[in-house]
């Protein structure tokens, strides 16, 4: 069996979420929406970057990709998502502007930076061709994501349990707390030289359980709507006012 198939049902299920948030951020416009699909379209990019390597092989630029999409930018916009959603929109603008600049300066490095993979056959095996001062960059947007995106929820989650209001949404916070952790620890695990098979299973089962956390926020469903294209839909209210 080819274990890119895992990482290839993960882009189909964060396609499929991306679409959805998307679909939410074109019935109510609020920022928090957009930016979440924008890191949810990332993840799909990531695991078909994995999907590609597992099943034609490691190249220079599929390695590109995941590292950027994947290793930099992925949790950074889904915790940035989540700051909109929790902070005054002034105060998210400005972080924004800086995440924006910070994202520049990671892509221009990520495709400057002369990679040599080696004998790396396997993109964890590949991530030591990268700069140190870009994988420390790395490690300051994955810090930055995991407190915007695991923080807000369990945050939310404590303050739905304190105030004894909203128990369904106190759950699906309490999902998406949980499957942010687990990407994120598989991943840890395989920058160290873990298994591939793990993570990729981690990786599903984190997209997997935050999209059901979404999931029971939302009482009705109705038809996607793209740009373009007239539809309708009946959106929730918002996962926090």
């Amino acid at each position: 069996m080819n274990v890119g198939i895992i990482p290839l049902i993960s882009s189909i299920v964060s396609f499929m979420f991306a679409i959805t948030v998307l679909d939410q951020y074109f019935a109510r416009r609020k920022p928090y929406q957009l930016v979440w699909s924008i890191g949810l379209f990332m993840y799909c990019v990531s695991t078909l970057t994995e999907f590609w390597t597992e099943t034609y092989g490691l190249n220079v630029m599929s390695f590109r990709l995941w590292y950027l999409f994947g290793a930099i930018f992925v949790a950074a916009y889904l915790g940035m998502g989540t700051f909109y959603l929790l902070l005054k929109r002034r105060i998210a603008h400005i972080i924004m502007v800086i995440l924006g600049v910070f994202s520049i300066l990671s892509a221009v490095l990520v495709f400057a930076s002369s990679i040599n993979l080696g004998t790396a056959t396997t993109l964890s095996g590949a991530v030591s061709s990268m700069p140190s001062s870009i994988r420390i960059l790395t490690a300051f947007f994955n810090v930055f994501g995991t407190i915007g995106l695991v923080g807000g929820a369990v945050w939310s989650a404590w303050i739905f349990w304190r105030k004894h209001i909203l128990p369904n949404r106190m759950i699906s916070n309490i999902l998406i707390a949980f499957g942010a952790l687990l990407p994120a620890i598989g991943g840890t695990a395989l920058t160290f030289g873990g298994p591939r098979v793990p993570y990729y299973t981690l990786e599903l089962l984190g997209i997997v359980i935050i999209f059901g956390g979404f999931l029971r926020t939302r009482e009705v469903f109705g038809f996607f709507r793209f740009p373009l294209v007239h539809g309708f839909s009946t959106v929730a209210n918002d996962n926090q006012k």
